[in-house]
């Protein structure tokens, strides 16, 4: 056998070698079929309750007061027209039109009611890059109102006149530009 053959030889049982370890690692619980386990549960670690996260951009009032700042997770999570799952941050400016909103709404709908916004641009989530995902998360559109907020909307499509309302950002400090 030549030196050549003999190294991919080698190069061909480490791989299969590896990948037997590897699977064997990913198997949970014991071999030969029995589901009791010897060892004891680990003990549930004490929790204290937890006053509301104050997220970035918020006080501790709950108010928004840098609305560019906001991260999602730190709103009340709401299920919507048509069983949307969306999330309202903030509380409403005085005599703000958001109130009138209700997450699932689409768009038109939402323009409609609110009027034209000050500033609005689209972007991409990272659900655009899955392969065969033609879901309604692929693309946001979010629209910014002075002295309001923002509202984000989960489309298809960049400006997808089809997007869902997802996300009411209220903000009196709102400056109107994204």
């Amino acid at each position: 056998m030549s030196q050549t053959s003999s190294c991919s030889a080698l190069r061909l049982a480490l791989l299969i070698a590896t990948l037997t370890l590897a699977a064997c690692a990913n198997v949970s619980g014991p071999i030969g079929g029995s589901s009791k386990s010897d060892t004891a549960p680990a003990p549930a670690a004490a929790t204290t309750p937890a006053g509301p996260k104050i997220g970035p951009g918020m006080n501790e009032r709950g108010e928004v007061i840098d609305p560019k700042k906001v991260e999602s997770g730190y709103g009340l999570k709401v299920t919507g027209l048509n069983n949307w799952e969306g999330e309202i941050t903030g509380k409403p400016a005085p005599g703000s039109k958001f109130t009138q909103l209700k997450i699932g709404m689409p768009l038109k709908q939402v323009m409609d009611l609110v009027g034209t916004p000050t500033d609005q641009g689209s972007y991409m989530t990272g659900k655009a890059w899955i392969p065969f995902n033609f879901g309604s998360d692929r693309y946001r559109h979010e629209v910014v109102y002075k002295g309001q907020g923002r509202l984000i909307f989960a489309g298809a499509a960049g400006f997808d006149t089809n997007a869902h309302l997802i996300w009411i950002i209220h903000s009196a400090n709102e400056q109107g530009y994204r």
